[in-house]
């Protein structure tokens, strides 16, 4: 039940992180959005994963997001009624992309037999993060590329003004 409603909640974020009008609360948006990933590889009890995603993700990421913010010029509240119009008939297929997307993962990325290791396992960090938690290392480059290409989006925007 829990995890039912993190996973409802990470995509209720996400959406209102690329759909927003205001870039700050996009910034936001996407801490909030890392801050509950975390809270899931927590309770998937990946410990490290969820703490390089709360530090960096939720934390740095945004810092350096709002400080690139505020070095840009604000837009008029036209401009941004008017971008954001624009921006929901580019992207309006996403949502159904990420749904679409969420099932496929959910049906075929976890084998029917997948068993977390047990604790009394100790491994060398290497080890762990590539061996038994490769799948939370793919979570994670997933994350940091789509970091990467949301702000290459934006500075794009941004450009063409």
């Amino acid at each position: 039940m829990i995890d039912n409603i993190l996973l409802i909640s990470v995509i209720l974020a996400a959406l209102w992180t690329v759909m927003t009008r205001s870039l700050l609360k996009a910034a936001l948006g996407l801490a909030v959005t890392s801050a509950i990933i975390a809270i899931m590889l927590f309770r998937l009890d990946s410990p490290l994963a969820g703490v390089f995603e709360l530090s960096v993700c939720a934390g740095l990421i945004t810092a350096v997001f709002i400080s690139a913010i505020s070095l840009m010029k604000p837009l008029t509240h036209k401009e941004t009624i008017e971008l954001s119009k624009k921006r929901i008939k580019k992207y309006w297929y996403l949502p159904l992309i990420l749904i679409i997307t969420g099932i496929v993962f959910a049906r075929t990325m976890v084998p029917a037999g997948f068993n977390i290791p047990p604790e009394t396992i100790k491994l060398d960090v290497r080890s762990l993060l590539w061996g038994s938690r490769a799948l939370d290392m793919f979570g994670q480059i997933i994350i940091v590329l789509a970091g990467v290409f949301g702000t290459v989006i934006l500075f794009r925007e941004s450009k063409k003004k």
